[in-house]
């Protein structure tokens, strides 16, 4: 084993080189990281000892002394179990997304529901549950929410655009190739501007969308209008052959679709849908800028208006960093888990 893995770094002198090369940086960079992140970091949130340690170790007293407003945001304090639990059921179901094989309907379920009890609990008013406006929502909870309830509500409606480009109607695909276009065609920022302040005059007086919702509702055009390019791509690549067999066998077209195109195209495409999600994932910081303040809006409340911590700057995003790095692991795993629902992958599975 050990002579094959050499063998595999060490094969020929172009390998030989860069895993030298590489084994040079690391013998000259990782010394003094693990110095300043572990020997002479400061773990307590301690101010003084941070400040004779700067420039020497880290201060990850930082991290301590301020993970609740990072990780929870502006959340009442007498009812922060309510976030901690939004947030710990969508984390939940990622992870069992990500390490159990369930069917493709468990899946989608497990995924929907999720958000939808992350935001009864964060937004209260019911068995004795104060109500919380969204404004104070905040942190790792909101990142989640809208992560998961962006993609839950842009998959199906990026597999109907999908579906729609392919038809026979001309409108119909003049009309949703424009919206496939213009979302493409503009940065999410743009989308989130149009949604926040453009989207309530077309509401009657008196009558205007939550910004959460103004928000969510963005997020899930602009993520629908690339996830049906996927899906088209997907579908385009699926044999005729295939729906000509499941019409001898006698499905209907519907029944073809559904239980023989589309789980393939979903499979075939899982990595690209991963991706798209992992995106959308780290692309929820630029909600701040329409003050909802997710992770990223969270660490910046936190530190911006103490001046004892606010030189901390560094640690505390690479404690973010990190979280999102954990998130985004999970979303590539759970690809995995589309990938095995794949026929063939089966086959290959059952065949191995």
């Amino acid at each position: 084993m050990i002579s094959s893995r050499l063998r595999q770094l060490f094969g020929d002198p172009l390998n030989a080189m860069l895993s030298l090369g590489v084994l040079a940086v690391a013998l000259v960079c990782l010394p003094p990281l693990i110095r300043w992140g572990l020997v002479n970091a400061v773990f307590q949130p301690d101010p003084a000892a941070c400040e004779a340690a700067q420039g020497q170790g880290a201060c990850w007293g930082v991290v301590a002394e301020k993970a609740r407003f990072i990780l929870l945001g502006r959340y009442p304090a007498e009812a922060l179990w309510r976030p901690l639990l939004a947030a710990g059921l969508i984390a939940g179901s990622w992870l069992v997304a990500a390490f159990a094989r369930l069917s493709g309907g468990k899946l989608a379920g497990l995924l929907a529901l999720a958000p939808l009890a992350a935001l009864a609990l964060l937004g209260g008013g019911f068995a004795g549950l104060d109500s919380v406006p969204t404004e104070l929502w905040g942190g790792l909870p909101l990142t989640l929410l809208l992560t998961t309830a962006g993609m839950a509500g842009a998959l199906p409606l990026g597999v109907a655009v999908a579906y729609g480009r392919r038809s026979q109607l001309p409108v119909l695909r003049g009309i949703l190739t424009g919206y496939v276009e213009l979302a493409r065609g503009i940065p999410l920022v743009a989308a989130l501007f149009v949604a926040s302040f453009l989207l309530p005059l077309f509401f009657p007086d008196g009558m205007a969308l939550d910004m959460l919702w103004r928000v969510l509702i963005a997020i899930v055009l602009f993520a629908a209008a690339y996830l049906s390019e996927i899906i088209r791509g997907g579908l385009q690549a699926i044999p005729p052959g295939q729906l000509d067999a499941a019409a001898a066998l006698g499905f209907t077209p519907w029944q073809a679709q559904r239980h023989v195109v589309l789980p393939q195209v979903l499979g075939a495409v899982a990595p690209s849908l991963a991706n798209s999600a992992i995106a959308l994932f780290k692309d929820t910081s630029l909600v701040t800028i329409v003050s909802l303040y997710e992770l990223t809006g969270s660490l910046g409340l936190a530190l911006a208006g103490d001046p004892q911590w606010r030189p901390f700057y560094l640690e505390a995003w690479i404690f973010l960093a990190a979280t999102y790095w954990v998130g985004c692991a999970l979303l590539a795993r759970l690809s995995r888990q589309l990938e095995y629902a794949h026929p063939r992958r089966q086959g290959h599975q059952t065949r191995l």
